[in-house]
Parts: structure tokens; sequence; C-alpha cells
């Protein structure tokens, strides 16, 4: 059947609607590598920015603790003073430090995806909990994919740290022939050092991990060919509702131009077919304006409504065709015939002197001049 779409392979690329309603529901690439990678290089640097200076602050905690005279070690308030001042300075060397991992925790899963808050992903759903569906996704692709990144990090890691471990052998070994305290400062840089070269290592997850996400996220978005369809006529509206609508613009446009009849000089007619309405006045308008044209049903109302206000009609088949054809409704005429409709008018405004006793009967127009690229 053509609307089941279980049958019909999604092919096609998802619309930018189906887009952005995933978007809405929380639907969108993460790469969680990417935001370890970034925290882990971010916490590492910024503890070899900040570690010396969060050193020296634990360092004067413990003096400040364990250098007390007597008379500290009995008053129950001294003693809560100090654990009040030694938590103060702990928390005050680590911020830094918390701000650069909090910022990296911030910055890291909006990379991909960009900034999206949905109440719609924290929804409960029974799908989570079904035991088949579990199952399903225990044996899908992805958790195949997600099986070989974590043996990727395994083996990522411990190479780095191989090869890390080869570049400092030398001075490693030569820690043993240093004094105390230079053999712990070393020891701290090397500790620092290998640690940045392994967590820069989980780039090479990360630039693996975010093209799948991608490729997968825009493969679960993928549609059937009906699914597309069916979307462009929501979209677009059905053909019934659109030719109604068509409709009822029409019928408006229609009713409109009925009551601008009333306001005409003269009809122009085809016997049968075609009414023209012509407006003109001499004092305020340069060229006469139509105000309503038809053929058939509408020629035919248009007649009705200019008969009951007692304007003047005029026969002229291939002026009213041509008048049709190349004006539209509230437009000048064009100059090509202005001659013939001038001779129409001038018949219709005689005819009303003479009707007022005023001037002789007009002749009617016969032989108007109609040019040979507007006749029809």
């Amino acid at each position: 059947m053509a609307g089941d779409d279980s049958s019909q392979e999604k092919t096609e690329e998802a619309t930018q609607k189906k887009q952005d309603k995933a978007k809405e529901d929380g639907q969108i690439p993460r790469s969680k590598e990417l935001t370890t990678s970034a925290i882990l290089i971010g916490g590492v640097i910024g503890l070899a920015i900040y570690g010396p200076k969060m050193a020296e602050a634990m360092i004067a905690v413990l003096n400040y603790n364990f250098t007390l005279d007597r008379e500290a070690i009995f008053d129950t308030k001294l003693m809560m003073a100090h654990l009040a001042m030694s938590f103060k300075e702990a928390i005050a060397s680590i911020i830094p430090l918390f701000i650069i991992l909090f910022v990296l925790s911030i910055i890291g899963p909006i990379a991909l995806g960009g900034w999206m808050f949905s109440a719609k992903s924290l929804a409960p759903k029974m799908s989570r909990i079904d035991p088949f569906g579990g199952l399903k996704r225990m044996f899908s692709v992805k958790s195949l994919v997600e099986l070989f990144k974590a043996i990727g990090k395994v083996v990522v890691v411990v190479a780095s740290t191989y090869i890390v471990f080869l570049a400092f052998k030398p001075t490693i070994l030569g820690l043993a022939f240093e004094s105390i305290e230079s053999a712990m400062a070393h020891s701290v840089e090397l500790a620092l050092w290998a640690a940045i070269v392994m967590s820069c290592s989980t780039i090479l997850i990360a630039a693996v991990d975010i093209p799948f996400q991608i490729h997968d996220n825009a493969k679960k978005l993928k549609m059937t060919k009906q699914e597309v369809k069916d979307e462009m006529k929501d979209s677009e509206g059905k053909p019934e509702v659109k030719g109604r609508i068509r409709q009822m613009q029409y019928e408006m446009s229609q009713n409109r131009m009925m009551d601008s009849v009333p306001d005409a000089d003269v009809v122009i007619t085809n016997p049968t077919h075609y009414s023209i309405a012509l407006k003109y006045n001499p004092a305020t308008m340069d060229t006469p304006l139509l105000v309503a044209k038809g053929v058939d049903f509408s020629a035919m109302r248009i007649r009705e409504v200019a008969k009951k206000h007692k304007i003047e009609f005029v026969e002229a088949p291939m002026l009213a065709r041509a008048i049709y054809h190349t004006t539209d409704i509230e437009q000048e005429i064009p100059q090509g015939l202005y001659v013939a409709i001038a001779q129409v008018l001038a018949y219709v405004f005689q005819l009303r002197e003479y009707r007022r006793g005023r001037n002789e009967r007009p002749n009617y127009p016969k032989n108007l001049p109609i040019p040979d690229d507007m006749r029809y």
C-alpha cells in the first residue's frame, strides 16, 4: 500500500522540517568522546598552569595546621577557625581548575550539534526499559561501533603510554641519581607531560567518533519517499483545500470587481461572451481605467449590474477582446487602443448630452481602429 512506510526503504535525506522537529525532540548528533577529550586535555593543561600555585597553597595549609602552639591545640574555637581557614584556602586554590573544567564540560557537548535543551529528551519512555528493545540495542551496529571504540581507546592509551615511557626512559632512570627534592619536582613534571600526551591521544578517538555520530544521526532521520510526499502535502496543503482556497479568492476578487461596475462610464461588449467596464474622468484621470472584465458568466453578471445602474453599452467585439487580453483590472488602457477608446467615450458622453436635450443624437461608433498586434 502507498501509505504503508514499513515496507519502504528510507533512502531520502531528511527534510528541513524533520530536522527541526528532531532537534526539538533532542535528537541531534553528540560525541561523548569529544567532550571527554576536551575535559581531559583542558584539565591537564589547567593543572600544569595552576598546579604549582595549588601545590604552594596546599603546603601553606599543611604548615598552617601542623604548626600549632599548645593553647591552640586545646582551644576548640581556634581549631574550628583553623579548619575554616584551611577549607577556604584549599577551595580558592582549586577554583581556577574547576572553572576550566566547568567551561569545557559545556563547550564539549555543544561543539557538535549546537546548544539545545529539550524537555522531551528527559521524559520517561517505556521503550528504554523494554528487555527486547535492550537486546536489540545490545546487538545493533551502534553497539558494535561502541565496542570497537572502547577497544580503540585502550589501544591508543596503551600505545601512547608506551611511547611516552620510551621517550622519557632515560630521564626516569636518571631520577635515582637526583636529590629527593629535585627528583620529586622532576617526577611531577614528567607525570604532567605524560598526562598531556596521553590526553591528546584521545583526539584520535574523537576524530573517528564525530563523523560516525553525524552519519548515524543523519541515517536515523532518513525518510521514505512516501514520507517526503506526505510532508510536502502537509506543508503545501492538500489539493482539495488549495482548490477551495483558490475558489474563495476568485469569488472575493469577483465580488470586489462587481462592486466597481457601478462607477463605470461604459461597458464594451462582444454580444455573447465578453464584457469590459471602463471608467474615465477627464478632470482627474489621464487615461481610461479598466474596472471590470469577464467572459461568459462573469460577462453576464457585469451586464446585469451595469443595466441596474443605467450604464451605457457599446457593442464592439474586436475592441472588447483586445482590452480583455491586454489589460488587467484597475490598470490603464494601453496606448495602442487610445483612439478606439476615445471614439467610444466620445459617443457615450455625447449620448448623455443628447438625452438631456442639449445635443443631436451621435452616430454609433463603427470601424474602430485596433492595432494588428491587439486583434484576438
